[in-house]
């Protein structure tokens, strides 16, 4: 990565174990997309009205050459995300996704109609 990783911590109490863990996937990240040129996490409590228990929002921005790659999971939409690593496995599995969907087109791996 030619930019360090960000880690942003709003209104959320900042965890070695939990930076740890994102650390990690960003790792994973890296062997879908050769030259990954920085990527930004946001933890943040949902916007809006609070609810039950501690949900979480994750904000993942990828930048490579030519695209920046960004997922958002709101709690609202998954009350499973009151554990924060299902919340986390949850936002990188679809910047995963989206980064091999990416990479497949710049191969030319995907079909383009005329």
């Amino acid at each position: 990565m030619d930019m360090p990783l960000t880690i942003t911590w709003r209104e959320v109490e900042p965890s070695a174990a939990i930076e740890a863990a994102i650390r990690e996937h960003v790792t994973k990240l890296e062997a879908f997309h050769a030259h990954i040129v920085g990527c930004r996490v946001v933890v943040e409590p949902p916007q809006g009205h609070h609810h039950k228990g501690n949900l979480y929002r994750i904000h993942i921005d990828i930048r490579v050459p030519g695209r920046e790659i960004v997922v958002t999971r709101d709690p609202t939409a998954h009350q499973a995300h009151q554990d924060f690593y299902v919340a986390m496995r949850d936002a990188f599995d679809a910047a995963r996704r989206q980064l091999q969907d990416y990479a497949r087109q710049r191969r030319g791996d995907v079909k383009h109609h005329d």
